[in-house]
């Protein structure tokens, strides 16, 4: 789920080495749009504490250019967009089901599940290469597993609001961050790019 066609896969393993020599991971990788004008969205952040600052996205947006410029694996020209995942970021590895354990997410399967492909409820963590999910109205822990996800994402309420607040007190911000009320807390770096073929 880092990467969801055949091209962000071959986009992922030129850009995976690239963050792990600035000490990040990349989270998720999609390139967007239609042939005129692309966006390479990067999202990364440190493994250590799964933040990322304004920084470190700026010097990953600079690495990423140098390879993407001597491979030249995107046709004409696009946006490259480093960012962290942001508050209601999305869920793209078996950790960030750990990580969020009791937050409350939406997924969607790439195939049926018992009539339906959209859940929604509170992670309860992993249990093997399931997903444990805690469904809205359902008594029972529901199980999917991590290899059927089509997409998963959090879902913005006031404690993950708490907990996006605490990490920026922890890391001595102030507290108003200046976005409007509800708005993803997300460092982002966008350099312009073009294909010189």
């Amino acid at each position: 789920m880092r990467a969801k066609t055949a091209e962000d896969r071959a986009l992922l393993e030129l850009i995976d080495p690239v963050a792990e020599s600035l000490g990040l991971e990349v989270v998720r990788v999609r390139l967007m749009g239609g042939t005129l004008r692309r966006r390479l969205q990067i999202m990364a952040e440190r493994p250590s504490d799964h933040d990322i600052a304004v920084e470190e996205c700026a010097r990953l947006s600079r690495a990423v250019s140098e390879v993407l410029d001597a491979a030249d694996p995107i046709a004409g020209e696009y946006l490259l967009e480093v960012s962290s995942p942001g508050i209601d970021r999305p869920l793209t590895r078996p950790i960030d089901f750990e990580l969020f354990d009791g937050f409350e997410a939406r997924l969607e399967t790439d195939r049926m599940i018992e009539g339906r492909k959209r859940f929604k409820g509170m992670l309860a963590g992993l249990d093997g290469d399931n997903i444990a999910i805690d469904l809205d109205g359902e008594d029972e822990t529901a199980l999917i597993p991590f290899d059927w996800l089509a997409d998963a994402k959090l879902v913005m309420t006031d404690a993950l609001l708490k907990r996006g607040a605490a990490i920026r007190a922890q890391r001595g911000e102030p507290e108003d961050d200046g976005l409007p009320e509800g708005s993803a807390d997300e460092d982002t770096t966008t350099i312009p790019s073009e294909d010189n073929a």
